[in-house]
C-alpha cells in the first residue's frame, strides 16, 4: 500500500486516453444497435479469384451502403450493411455469383432501428441493475458501505478500461460493438467483483484476528496471502481465452477479445485499485473522525477563577 498512488497513476494511463476516446468518438455500434443487415455468403471463387474488395465493390455498384465486411472461414464473408430486403439480397448475389464460380447464402438478418435502440437500451439496463445489485449485496454482506463503494469504484475501471480500449478500436481499426460484447461487460462484472470479494474478505478475517493493528498493514497482509491466488486463477482463464483469440472465428474475435483484457484488468484492479481505495478511505474518514473528536478541546472555556 505504499505504493498504491503508482498504481493509481498506472491506471489513469490506461484510463484517460481510453475516458478521452469515449467521450469524443464514443463507441461504434453495430446493426445490433442501429438496424441494419447482415448478410454471410460463402463465395467459391472462379480462375481470377476473389476477395473482399470484389464484394465491396459490386455492394456499392448495387447502391448498399456497407458498414464492413468480414471473412468469416475460408471464402466466407460477413457484410454489415444499411437494412435491405430479401429482392434486393438476392439480386445483390446474383452479381456476386457472376463475378465468381458459385454463391451460398448462409445468414439473413434485418434488424429495424427501433428493435436495435430497444436492444442498447435492455443491454445499458442489465448492466446497471447487476452493479447495483452487487453494490448493496457487498455492502450488506460485509456490514459497511466502503467495501460496496470501492468495489464497485473497482468494477468500473475494469469495465472503462474495456469501453476505452474498444473505443479506439472502433475509431482507429471500425471495430463494433454488438450484444456478444454487452455479454462480455457483464461476465467482466461478475469476475472483478468476484476477486475483489475474496481479497476483501481476507481483509475482514485479519481484522478479527489482529485487533489493533494499523488498517494498512492489514490490507497488505490481505493482499500477499490472496495474490498468488488470483495470479493462479486468472491466468487459466487468460491461457484458455488466448487460444479462444487465436484459433477461434472470425465471429467471436472481438468477444473474446474484450474478456481477455477484462479479465487482465480484473486481476489487477483487485489488490491495486480496490485494496488502495479501502486504505484511502480509512485515512480520510479516520482523519475526520480524530477531527471531531479534538474540535471540543478548542472549545472548552478556561475554568473560572475563585
Amino acid at each position: 500500500m505504499r505504493y498504491r498512488w503508482l498504481y493509481l497513476l498506472i491506471s489513469s494511463l490506461v484510463l484517460i486516453p481510453g475516458v478521452y476516446s469515449l467521450l469524443s468518438w464514443q463507441l461504434k455500434p453495430s446493426i445490433d444497435f442501429t438496424g441494419g443487415t447482415l448478410l454471410e455468403l460463402s463465395v467459391t471463387p472462379n480462375e481470377q479469384g476473389f476477395s473482399s474488395d470484389k464484394l465491396r465493390e459490386i455492394a456499392q455498384t448495387n447502391g448498399i451502403e456497407v458498414g464492413s465486411i468480414q471473412t468469416s472461414g475460408e471464402n466466407t464473408y460477413i457484410l454489415r450493411s444499411a437494412a435491405i430486403n430479401q429482392e434486393k439480397s438476392t439480386e445483390f448475389q446474383q452479381q456476386v455469383a457472376s463475378a465468381a464460380a458459385s454463391v451460398t447464402e448462409k445468414r439473413f438478418e434485418t434488424l429495424g432501428p427501433t428493435m436495435g435502440a430497444e436492444t442498447l437500451q435492455k443491454a445499458l439496463t442489465a448492466i446497471s441493475i447487476a452493479a447495483l445489485t452487487i453494490l448493496f449485496f457487498v455492502w450488506y454482506r460485509f456490514k459497511d458501505k466502503k467495501y460496496g463503494i470501492c468495489a464497485i469504484l473497482a468494477m468500473l475501471h475494469d469495465v472503462f478500461v474495456v469501453f476505452g480500449i474498444f473505443s479506439l478500436l472502433g475509431h482507429f481499426l471500425n471495430v463494433e460493438i454488438d450484444t456478444l460484447f454487452m455479454t462480455a461487460v457483464l461476465t467482466i462484472l461478475s469476475f472483478s467483483v468476484h476477486d475483489t470479494i475474496v481479497v476483501y474478505d481476507r481483509i475482514r478475517e485479519s481484522l478479527r484476528k489482529l485487533p489493533g493493528v494499523p488498517y494498512e498493514t492489514v490490507v497488505n497482509k490481505a493482499i500477499n496471502e490472496t495474490l498468488g491466488r488470483s495470479v493462479n486463477n486468472s491466468m487459466t482463464i487468460i491461457f484458455m481465452l488466448l487460444a479462444l483469440y487465436l484459433l477461434g472465428g472470425e465471429t467471436t474475435k472481438w468477444f473474446v477479445f474484450a474478456l481477455l483484457i477484462g479479465t487482465v484488468s480484473g486481476t489487477y484492479s483487485s489488490p491495486f485499485v480496490a485494496a488502495p481505495l479501502l486504505v484511502m478511505w480509512d485515512k480520510v474518514f479516520s482523519k475526520k473522525r480524530s477531527f471531531k473528536v479534538a474540535l471540543p478541546a478548542f472549545n472548552r472555556k478556561a475554568p473560572a477563577r475563585a
